[in-house]
């Protein structure tokens, strides 16, 4: 029996949505105008109190959505050491929010592949030039930042032009940079300004599935969509001339940021270990105030075999940083000759957990959209950078400033040594949409005199500056908080976004 036209089944009707609870709400106190503590009396299963960096505006931003809330369900969790933090840059997220930084007892505490995050060791590589913005003049910038668009794929699922077979992969997910080095893509210069040389030793290409090798297979180099990008940025403002000096930067300088992590194969890596964890909490005894925080013990098989992936998936992220890196260096020698070194300055992760020595205890320090930030006395502070602390790169959201700065010893014993990774977001991608058109958001951005390479208008409109907190505010704010000192501010000439 057919169905008239025009009717519908009421069974296919959608259901109406009840409405969204609003966030939870719990009892905090400011301790200084740049911290707020949430004590651990505030819910009755808190096993530290939750502490958030932020002045009285981002702590408002902050308490709009589930951040709050994911903050002291984290707090929860086993082995959990000192307390639950979030960076003034904080927003919801999945399981732990974004900003988050968690360390968890390695003896007694968990991993948690939440509190990493799917794009498993995003972070952010700056390349210091040898000219200024004067010196290169506008037409070389439009034709350099072309140049880079056309050298660095970038967009969904966008292939690279580097090839390798499956034992030289493994060797990446294994070697990381160092292995990068042997092939002729880096120096040895290079690697002593990337954390950890570009290599964490405890990676294991066979905790890696065949899946996530596939998809991250054909995409080193390359920069992926949402906020990921390659910017020709200016120096506009140096605040330390001693730091800059050190970092070698200048005022007027041209330099590249790059911001971009494990593509495809972080995010599978991620996805198999949230559901591997999730079916051995219960005979580890863990119990969760939300399923996205699936983890396990640190020290289980579970525990140690979703670290050793992580650390390969790492290892593929500053390889992925590094082969941009080369395609710019060919880019800047097409353009400029004998003027056309890129001088690497530092190369650092804001999606890891990492084990780290703290006081007398061995810690998981969790950083889920947050930039490690060791100071000058730290032994994993390059040694060119002891005096003044290791760099520290937060860009800002697409058309706004970026900023270096340097860690500080101070910070390392008030936040575990890290800072905030950005901007952090004012507004979901949806809503963002409706506020501004990408053409709208590309004439912006042009009428600033800003070159702009981006294939997708829908990236455009999501990932517009109206939808980013303020990242002045947010950098002053762990400025004054002592958890890093600013260097230097950059502003953008050229965007090469997915």
């Amino acid at each position: 029996m057919s169905r008239k036209k025009g009717k519908r089944n009421p069974q296919t009707l959608p259901r109406p949505q009840a409405p969204k609870a609003p966030p939870p709400s719990y009892p905090s106190v400011r301790l200084n105008p740049n911290l707020v503590e949430i004590p651990v009396t505030a819910r009755g299963d808190m096993r530290v109190p939750a502490r958030v960096w932020a002045d009285e505006e981002l702590w408002k931003q902050i308490s709009r959505d589930r951040t709050l809330n994911q903050l002291v369900n984290v707090s929860t969790l086993p082995g959990i050491a000192g307390t639950a933090q979030a960076m003034p840059d904080a927003h919801e997220g999945y399981g732990f929010p974004v900003g988050g930084v968690a360390a968890f007892r390695a003896r007694d505490g968990i991993i948690s592949p939440g509190g990493v995050g799917y794009d498993i060791n995003c972070g952010v590589r700056l390349l210091a030039s040898e000219v200024t913005a004067d010196e290169l003049g506008h037409a070389r910038l439009e034709a350099i930042v072309h140049d880079l668009s056309r050298a660095i794929p970038s967009g969904m699922g966008r292939g690279s032009h580097l090839q390798f077979n499956s034992g030289d992969f493994d060797r990446v997910l294994a070697e990381g940079c160092t292995y990068l080095a042997e092939r002729g893509l880096a120096t040895a210069e290079d690697l002593d300004s990337i954390e950890a040389h570009g290599s964490l030793q405890a990676a294991d290409p066979r905790a890696v599935s065949e899946r996530a090798k596939q998809r991250g297979g054909g995409q080193l180099g390359s920069i992926g969509s949402g906020n990921h990008f390659v910017e020709v940025q200016r120096v506009e403002t140096v605040f330390d001339l001693a730091a800059a000096e050190a970092l070698g930067l200048r005022a007027g300088q041209v330099v590249i940021l790059i911001h971009t992590g494990s593509r495809g194969l972080g995010h599978q890596v991620c996805t198999d270990y949230v559901r591997a964890m999730d079916a051995v909490m219960a005979r580890h005894n863990i119990q969760l105030p939300d399923r996205e925080l699936a983890c396990a013990p640190f020290g289980s098989p579970e525990g140690q075999k979703y670290f050793t992936a992580m650390c390969a998936s790492a290892n593929f992220a500053f390889s992925n940083r590094q082969a941009i890196t080369y395609a710019a260096r060919e880019v800047f020698q097409r353009a400029l000759g004998d003027h056309s070194r890129l001088h690497l300055v530092y190369d650092v992760a804001h999606n890891m957990a990492k084990l780290e020595r703290h006081g007398d205890e061995d810690l998981v320090v969790h950083r889920k959209g947050a930039t490690r930030a060791f100071g000058p006395s730290h032994p994993e502070t390059p040694a060119r950078y002891r005096g003044i602390g290791q760099p520290v790169l937060i860009p800002g959201s697409m058309g706004t400033a970026s900023y270096a700065l340097v860690g500080t010893d101070e910070g390392f014993n008030l936040s575990f040594g890290s800072t905030c990774h950005g901007a952090g977001r004012a507004m979901s991608r949806t809503a963002a949409k409706k506020v501004q058109s990408g053409a709208e958001v590309r004439k912006a951005l042009e009428d600033k005199g800003i070159v702009v390479r981006c294939a997708s208008a829908g990236e455009l409109a999501e990932e517009a500056p109206h939808a980013y907190k303020d990242v002045d505010r947010v950098v002053d704010v762990v400025h004054h908080a002592g958890l890093a000192r600013k260097v230097a501010r950059l502003v953008p000439l050229g965007v090469i976004k997915g």
